[in-house]
């Protein structure tokens, strides 16, 4: 277990890792893009903060996590100043409802109220959700709706707080991420064969159409049908499970990310080895 120490200098780190999430200048890569949404005003919409930083002298731009239009960009306007109403309460990880208008993709924060109800992440848990967060913001075109997967968002970070076991909670998050933005190919199927996984045999997943028998000297990660199978049933109580679908789900997002590192998620892995 890392010290308090450690978990410290590690979040000093996240910051700028997810900051890099959007290099100036740079073509975004998303799953699913779709046309960007322009809706005038919205009001009392469930949110959480992804990421925030510095605009002008007072100012802030929020990337927020919406459950009815997905991920946007807000300008949060005086949110730095000593007296501002939302200079505490734009906080990560906090349930939010918030309000916003504009036609642009980068709008205007009207008004951002903490909601609660919630318990907060602490060490290995929050880091995870940094994790969490910055897969958002790199794979997530903005303006895309995914409600089912904001409230699978608001499981995860219910179960990190209370404890559940973190290399189960990321799994389980990252194939909902990848299913629900409609890339992620059925696992109990051969696209070879189209036969049934077998729990004995071997298996690679392209990551463009699914599993196919794995052949000798394979490049991707090989893994187990039984594997491939408790993943489509969610079910990772085995530590083979748990040890293969790490390696595959590595692979598989490292593809949707197009070589984009992650910042976060290479902080966890020096600390405790998710």
């Amino acid at each position: 277990m890392p010290s308090h120490d450690d978990l410290d200098d590690a979040q000093e780190l996240i910051a700028p890792a997810l900051a890099g999430g959007e290099p100036a200048g740079q073509p975004e890569r998303r799953i699913r893009a779709r046309a960007p949404l322009r809706e005038g005003r919205v009001v009392g919409q469930p949110g959480f903060v992804l990421h925030s930083y510095p605009y002008k002298e007072t100012s802030l731009i929020v990337d927020m996590f919406t459950r009815d239009h997905g991920r946007v960009g807000l300008v949060a306007k005086g949110a730095k100043r000593p007296l501002s109403k939302l200079r505490g309460v734009l906080q990560t990880f906090q349930p939010l409802s918030v309000s916003f208008s504009g036609k642009s993709e980068l709008r205007t924060l009207i008004d951002a109220e903490w909601v609660g109800g919630m318990l907060p992440l602490e060490r290995t848990a929050l880091l995870c959700g940094f994790y969490l967060n910055e897969l958002l913001v790199k794979l997530l075109a903005r303006d895309d709706r995914h409600p089912a997967l904001f409230d699978h968002y608001v499981s995860t970070l219910n179960q990190l707080a209370h404890g559940e076991p973190a290399q189960i909670v990321l799994r389980k998050f990252e194939r909902a991420l990848l299913k629900e933005t409609g890339v992620a190919a059925e696992l109990g199927r051969s696209t070879r064969t189209r036969a049934a996984v077998e729990p004995a045999a071997s298996y690679v997943v392209d990551p463009e159409r699914g599993p196919r028998e794995a052949q000798p000297a394979e490049v991707w990660p090989v893994v187990s049908g039984k594997t491939l199978l408790d993943m489509e049933r969610e079910d990772y109580a085995d530590p083979v499970t748990q040890a293969q679908s790490k390696q595959l789900m590595r692979f598989l997002l490292a593809h949707q990310l197009g070589g984009q590192p992650l910042n976060t998620r290479q902080i966890l892995i020096d600390l405790m080895q998710l």
